[in-house]
């Protein structure tokens, strides 16, 4: 028999979690995509959704350049105030000065800049996992055939069931440690892997990779948004960044940091105005981020993230939207785990957003689980507004946990995968 005191503090639970419900509901009524009735949205790994104030900003921001005159000394200096205010936001949330951050249109464009900034010579070896996105990969393949440089994996994919704390997190990085070669002069890596959702131990990597004198580049499309980041802690060389994924802001809008101390040995490939001091007749650069900055962007763009940083805030601390994304993520794949058609890719418990599985259609009869998880994904959309995304390597289907998800999404989605068996 269950002791009153016992039943008091499950009460007590149960109306605390009802009370926090009803906040994300009242904080999430201010995102137009999410009012959508009868949407359950699991696609923020992809691209995140608009709050109303920052989507209302963008229109005002496009008339307000027109008023102030186009290519107007006042429209100028507006877009550079712009540009000052958002730079020193994008550093006050990883704790860096605003002079480490370049802003770019999208994550792979910081890696670009990462990847092409090294005097590369012949011979010399780059490192990559094999769980990169093949932008990543495209990108090594074209240096590769410039420069003739050597291009390195190490097998990541056999540690995506390790955790990024523990021992687990000790046997990645010796395992990274291994591929490294005496000509070896940089890692690709990514903090947060977008097929599996394995976060990597990126601090104890760099270390690593540091002592043997390598430099590191991180793609960090899934990881800025969800970690709690201390940038200057974590000592990566680049860390290349999207605003519109977890983040929640427009579309062409991204970012790369840049460790100060390896400024001198990089240089910048795509050049224009913005990352030139005044000085004739021969080119000098600026000594800070924008250094790798070309020309004129969409400045109309960067209040609205600004507004998307604030309005995250306005709910609770980044560690405190981390906790609830690791709550939901793992309860989601509690509940998946136990449909028997359902194969989770990662057998622990989440340690990000990224929840992916498959369907195991030597169990599940149905027409719909027996197609690939590409044409699953159209028709979970198209027949039951369920978003979710389906990748190829490893062939399965992907949920992005945000903590703008409810329980009810949560439900919803198990409910409608559950239908396919």
């Amino acid at each position: 028999m269950i002791s009153s005191a016992a039943l008091s503090k499950s009460l007590e639970s149960d109306t605390l979690e009802c009370d926090r419900e009803q906040a994300l509901s009242m904080h999430r009524s201010h995102f137009p995509a999410l009012e959508i009735k009868n949407r359950t949205y699991f696609n923020y790994g992809g691209q995140g959704v608009l709050c109303e104030s920052a989507l209302e900003s963008i229109t005002r921001n496009f008339h307000h350049i027109e008023q102030l005159g186009c290519f107007s000394n006042a429209a100028g200096d507006w877009m550079m105030s712009e540009y000052a205010a958002t730079k020193e936001a994008i550093a006050q949330e990883f704790q860096v000065s605003a002079n480490t951050i370049t802003l770019t249109e999208n994550t792979t464009i910081g890696c670009n800049i990462a990847l092409w900034s090294v005097d590369w010579q012949q011979g010399d070896r780059l490192l990559l996992s094999d769980c990169e996105h093949h932008g990543i990969i495209a990108i090594a393949v074209q240096i590769q055939k410039r420069f003739g440089v050597e291009i390195d994996y190490f097998p990541l994919s056999n540690t995506h069931n390790a955790s990024a704390n523990g021992k687990d997190s000790t046997d990645v990085v010796d395992l990274l440690v291994q591929h490294l070669q005496p000509k070896t002069r940089m890692v690709m890596i990514s903090h947060i892997c977008w097929n599996t959702g394995q976060v990597l131990p990126l601090q104890a990597i760099v270390k690593a990779c540091h002592e043997h004198h390598v430099l590191v580049a991180v793609d960090a499309a899934q990881s800025v948004g969800v970690l709690p980041l201390s940038l200057g802690e974590i000592a990566a060389d680049f860390y290349a960044f999207t605003t519109h994924k977890w983040w929640c802001a427009p579309l062409g809008l991204g970012a790369l940091y840049i460790r100060p101390e390896i400024f001198a040995q990089i240089e910048p490939v795509f050049v224009g105005w913005r990352g030139l001091t005044s000085k004739t007749p021969i080119p000098q650069w600026k000594q800070d981020g924008s250094k790798f900055e070309v020309a004129s962007s969409t400045y109309t763009l960067y209040e609205a993230l600004r507004i998307a940083i604030a309005y995250a805030h306005s709910w609770g601390t980044q560690q405190q939207r981390y906790q609830r994304i690791c709550e939901l993520s793992q309860l989601l794949w509690q509940q998946l785990n136990e449909l028997p058609h359902i194969n989770c890719v990662r057998q622990l418990p989440p340690e990000s957003g990224l929840v992916s599985f498959q369907i195991n259609r030597d169990i599940a009869k149905s027409v719909i689980a027996q197609k690939s998880h590409g044409l699953i994904a159209r028709q979970l959309e198209s027949e039951h507004q369920v978003f979710i995304r389906a990748l190829t390597k490893p062939d399965c289907l992907r949920a992005s946990v945000h903590y703008l998800t409810s329980m009810a999404d949560l439900d919803r989605l198990t409910s409608t995968i559950a239908t396919l068996a």
